[in-house]
This record gives structure tokens, C-alpha cells and sequence, in this order.
């Protein structure tokens, strides 16, 4: 006797093939959870995910699920507009060379040090923990996580309190993520004399991760990724080789606010750090999408001879 299985109604249909769809996307993120599971992700957080509110909880829900599948999410974060908005409720001019690098004489570090490691570090920290995480804010001078020097413009300048990282203290991230926590990381480095030295986010980012050895470097910003032409989205380079970053300067791909972000991939790599991505931070949840897909986003920078500066 042949026996015929249960009859549904349309709706029961459609209700069960959207149910059968989500299982797609699980089954889809398996493999990636499974190879990412107790690796470490360094994310740079910036630009319109920042800012935008619905990004903003996008954003927090992609960090903390990555720490609750068993991954090591760091956040390092930027803040330029904030610093921007209270230099002018001071009313203290802000001032830049022709580079785009923020000029900082001490009046102006106190408040760059007040408003990242104070009132943008611990927004991002509520953020996280309201997404159901537990994060923890920290500058460079906690744990004397971000020790520096001072540095000069490219051209020479001297641009104030200005430094480069020369060492990373990773235990204290370790005894962080150990515990199940999240670091966040407001780039406020600091010297053997105590001096504070304000870093350039997208620098820091890279400079933690290749202390960290981690598997990947992150950057959100508010474009596709390395456009060839910034005035059209869909010139994005889905991949870049190492060995084309020089043309690509010279060509004037690589400029303004990107060549900091290629910079820090490069030295990640050069250090250890598997994969480094530039993606677009407006897209909602781009994080997951790049990390647990295989459709992937942005710009992946890597030492890959094969498929240099494939579009």
C-alpha cells in the first residue's frame, strides 16, 4: 500500500520553504564558522557605521554573534567627527596638513584623548554589550596596551602629538578575548614618559593585528572598496596584489584616506595576518556577509601573486 506524505495549504508551503531557506544560510556559514572558530578578527570600525543608527545595531549584532561562534573579534575605532564637533563647541580650531593628518598641539590632544578614549570608546562599548556582548573599552594606556614615538608628516612636518606604534602589548587583549570578552580599542597611544600620542585608527588596526598574528584585518569604510574611479562604484578592484599597490599609488588609485588602510594591510600581511579586507560599512550586516559567505565584498589586499588587481 504506497502512502502519500502530508497534505499543506499554500501558505504552509511558503511558510516552510522560507524556513528551509534560512537552514540554507546556516548550513552556507558552517564551513566558515568551523575554519574561523578561535581565530582572531580585527576589525576597524568607522565612517557610516559609526553614525547611522540601523548601521550602528547592524554592526554590534555581526561583532557579537562572531564572539558567540567561537571567534576573537577586536574592535579598533576612528572618531574623527566627533573630535571635530567638540574642538568646535571649544571653539578650538582644527587644523590638518596637506596629507589630511590632524595637526595636534597638546590642547588639541587632551581633547582627542577626552572624546575617543571617553565619550566615542564607551559608546561603542554600550553598543556591544546591549547587543548582548561583552565588551571592554580600552586606549593604549591601559596595560600599557599601545606604546609609540613621535612621527612626522611624510613631507617632513612635524605635526604635534603625532606617533607611530612601536609595540603592542597583546596580553592584555588575550587575557581579554580568553575570557570571552570584546576589546575595544581607542587609538590613544602613550611612551615610557607617560605622554599621550594620537594614532591614526586605520594604522592601529593593522599594527594589532600583526601583533596578534590574527586571521583577518577588517576595515568598514563608506565606499565598495578600492575604487579605480572614485566617482563610480562599479570600478570596484575585487582584489589587489601586494606587488600592484606601488602603480596603483602612482596612478592615483591609492590615495587620500585609502593609502593608510593599504599601508596597514600590507604590514599585517608582511606580519603574519592571512587575509585583510576593505568593505563597505553602509551595507547592513557586511561583516557576517564577508566573513560567513562565499560571495564575500570589498577588496580583498593580499600577497596572492594570482589575480592582482582583479575588478
Amino acid at each position: 500500500m504506497q502512502t502519500t506524505g502530508p497534505e499543506y495549504t499554500k501558505i504552509e508551503r511558503d511558510a516552510m520553504q522560507e524556513f528551509i531557506e534560512k537552514a540554507g544560510i546556516l548550513i552556507e556559514a558552517l564551513p566558515y564558522i568551523r575554519e574561523f572558530f578561535g581565530k582572531t578578527v580585527v576589525i576597524k570600525y568607522g565612517g557610516a557605521a559609526m553614525l547611522d543608527a540601523r548601521l550602528r545595531a547592524c554592526t554590534a549584532q555581526d561583532i557579537v554573534l562572531m564572539r558567540y561562534v567561537g571567534m576573537n573579534p577586536i574592535v579598533v575605532h576612528g572618531g574623527g567627527p566627533a573630535i571635530n564637533g567638540m574642538l568646535k563647541k571649544l571653539n578650538i580650531q582644527s587644523k590638518f596638513t596637506s596629507h589630511g593628518l590632524r595637526i595636534t598641539d597638546e590642547t588639541t590632544m587632551d581633547v582627542v584623548e577626552m572624546t575617543l578614549a571617553g565619550s566615542v570608546n564607551k559608546d561603542i562599548v554600550t553598543l556591544l554589550n546591549q547587543a548582548g556582548g561583552e565588551a571592554v573599552g580600552l586606549c593604549g594606556k591601559d596595560g600599557r596596551l599601545l606604546q609609540a614615538r613621535k612621527v612626522l608628516s611624510p613631507d617632513g612636518e612635524d605635526i604635534g602629538q603625532v606617533g607611530e606604534i612601536t609595540r603592542v602589548n597583546t596580553k592584555v587583549l588575550k587575557a581579554l578575548y580568553d575570557n570571552d570578552m570584546i576589546p575595544v580599542i581607542a587609538p590613544i597611544a602613550t611612551d615610557t614618559e607617560g605622554k599621550s600620542w594620537n594614532v591614526n585608527a586605520d594604522t592601529a588596526a593593522g599594527d594589532v593585528a600583526a601583533a596578534l598574528d590574527a586571521e583577518k584585518l577588517v576595515f568598514l569604510t563608506d565606499t565598495p572598496g578600492l575604487l579605480r574611479d572614485v566617482d563610480d562604484p562599479e570600478s570596484l578592484i575585487h582584489r589587489v596584489n601586494s606587488h600592484s599597490v606601488e602603480e596603483l599609488k602612482n596612478k592615483g588609485v591609492i590615495a587620500g584616506g585609502m593609502s593608510p588602510k593599504i599601508d596597514a594591510c600590507l604590514k599585517a600581511l608582511d606580519c603574519g595576518v592571512r587575509r585583510t579586507h576593505i568593505i563597505d560599512g553602509r551595507v547592513p550586516h557586511s561583516l557576517l556577509l564577508e566573513i560567513f559567505t562565499n560571495k564575500g565584498m570589498g577588496t580583498l589586499v593580499s600577497h596572492d601573486l594570482a589575480n592582482s588587481m582583479e575588478g
